[in-house]
């Protein structure tokens, strides 16, 4: 499949975003531009960092060494914690267009809930609803957020976020967050979409690159897991952000637009949740979160 031929989402303000990008979360910077230089010659679009991740110079520099028009690429970054509130989110923007070298932000997150001062939760989305309003962002959303922090969240805002990006992948399906999502016309944005944080993390037992279910399923069509993996998600409606350093995974991972999952395959998947958590529990307070300051451009 070529760039121009990506399946696109529509967010809720009409702006578009591929079914598939590229994450660069714990790639080394001195890796990062050469990975999303490989992304883009595989026909990725989507970039997705955050100031968190220290790799927004290399995701910029790769942009720029790419020849693509910046119209073409979809840029999309996140504001940590330590950076909310009105003034320090404007000026985290600030910091991350200038990493980035760019002058608009396709997609703009919050990168967590602040639990324990969700007041400046709630002033950082509100500096992201400036910067939508004076055409600096396309789009904005949030990240980490469940259906209890949105029941609390969404009255306090005017503009509600086109995307939720959250842990998803077979076994943590998170059913309650993406009916949520779906209900305030949010669209799902899946990070460990292939349940990497089960191998990373887990081991070869827990781990989803190989559950019989995913490898059996893989063999019929001879596929992966994990392009098994990412196409349920797409086939379900929800965005994903696969990651690797290898250009032959980077390549696999896009690999996923000439076959299709039948309802029986996707109902098997769906079947392996096991409701078990990987990345730490928005719901509670990360007091280690705030130990991370983001440097200036």
């Amino acid at each position: 499949m070529t760039a121009s031929s990506i399946p696109n989402f529509t967010l809720n303000n009409g702006v578009q975003i591929p079914v598939i990008g590229f994450g660069v979360f714990q790639t080394p910077p001195a890796e990062t531009t050469a990975a999303v230089l490989a992304a883009f010659e595989t026909g990725y679009r989507h970039i997705d960092t955050a100031a968190a991740y220290g790799n927004e110079r290399g995701v910029g520099e790769a942009v720029r060494r790419s020849g693509l028009a910046r119209e073409d690429v979809f840029i999309e970054t996140k504001v940590w914690v330590t950076d909310y509130g009105y003034d320090e989110t404007l000026r985290a923007f600030d910091k991350a267009a200038a990493k980035l070298g760019i002058e608009t932000i396709d997609l703009l997150l919050l990168h967590q809930p602040h639990i324990g001062d969700f007041d400046r939760t709630i002033a950082a989305y509100r500096a992201l609803e400036k910067l939508l309003g004076d055409g600096r962002v396309r789009a904005i959303g949030v990240s980490n957020f469940t259906p209890k922090i949105l029941e609390r969240f969404l009255p306090k805002v005017t503009v509600v976020p086109a995307v939720n990006q959250i842990e998803l992948h077979p076994y943590f399906t998170q059913v309650a967050s993406v009916k949520a999502n779906a209900d305030a016309d949010i669209l799902t944005q899946a990070w460990s979409p292939i349940g990497g944080i089960t191998h990373y993390y887990g081991s070869e037992a827990t781990s989803t690159f190989t559950d019989k279910t995913l490898t059996g399923i893989g063999r019929r069509y001879a596929r992966t897991p994990a392009q098994v993996m990412l196409r349920w998600h797409i086939q379900q409606g929800r965005q994903v952000i696969p990651k690797s350093t290898h250009a032959a995974r980077i390549a696999e991972n896009f690999d996923i637009f000439d076959f299709v999952l039948t309802g029986e395959d996707l109902a098997s998947i769906d079947a392996l949740d096991k409701g078990v958590r990987g990345g730490p529990d928005p719901d509670q307070p990360q007091p280690k979160f705030l130990d991370y300051k983001i440097p200036e451009a």
